[in-house]
């Protein structure tokens, strides 16, 4: 990028920070992080130039001088339901491969689970997603999996209780010691405790960073930005 002199009349600061804009490395910068660089937050002409510079509205096609949408929108709700269904249905098959393996040495490591797990899973993460929004700065970590733990046992209870109804629970824990009518058993505590840990930390939290650019070609290159100390590299 060019290097250019910081002006200092308040008019001047306009029309510099105007070219600037125009250029593909701030374009680059602001369409991935709907913010100024760091060089310029501290202006107080920034919310002018969003607004003279780059506006969009919802129905707009988020083009602006820049050239670039404004902002990338976060998944939708389905999205992300989707994406914690097909999460949920991988760790069941995995679990009980393991499982089979480690009972009964089984070299095979056949994985099983049922369709209605799809619901299951993807319908409680969205619902423990809700809750880690609203208890993440209320307690601290090992209280919140507690609270997920007793959710977990809560929903696997009441969508066990409903299919049974209809002779479609896919699991059933009569064998084990400490299981209520076979629908739930304390032996899973830990581990439903620890796939809560996982869940909120590298599930929940890395699905609710990811965002959806609507204008964005399949196939096409994404402008990387060099970072020093925080700050874009002007070499």
């Amino acid at each position: 990028m060019s290097s250019k002199v910081f002006p200092t009349q308040t008019a001047d600061k306009m029309a510099y920070f105007m070219s600037i804009l125009r250029e593909p490395l701030y374009c680059s910068w602001y369409s991935s992080s709907g913010n100024l660089p760091p060089a310029l937050l501290s202006l107080d002409l920034q919310h002018l130039l969003l607004s003279k510079c780059c506006t969009t509205s919802p129905k707009s096609s988020g083009w602006g001088l820049c050239g670039k949408m404004a902002a990338a929108e976060p998944l939708t709700a389905f999205s992300r339901w989707y994406l914690y269904a097909i999460h949920g249905y991988f760790c069941e098959v995995m679990f009980t491969a393991a499982w089979e393996f480690v009972v009964n040495f089984n070299w095979k490591f056949p994985g099983v689970t049922s369709v209605w797990a799809l619901f299951i899973y993807g319908t409680s993460i969205l619902i423990v997603e809700k809750m880690y929004l609203y208890l993440k700065d209320k307690c601290n970590i090992l209280v919140r999996c507690l609270i997920y733990t007793l959710w977990t046992y809560l929903w696997e209870f009441t969508t066990g209780f409903i299919l049974r109804q209809f002779n479609a629970c896919p699991w059933d824990y009569s064998q084990f010691d400490f299981d209520f009518m076979g629908l739930i058993t304390l032996e899973y505590a830990i581990p439903w405790f620890c796939a809560a840990f996982i869940m909120e930390q590298l599930v929940i939290r890395n699905t609710l960073r990811l965002r959806f650019d609507e204008n964005a070609e399949p196939g096409d290159p994404t402008a990387t930005i060099a970072l020093a100390n925080g700050h874009v590299k002007t070499n």
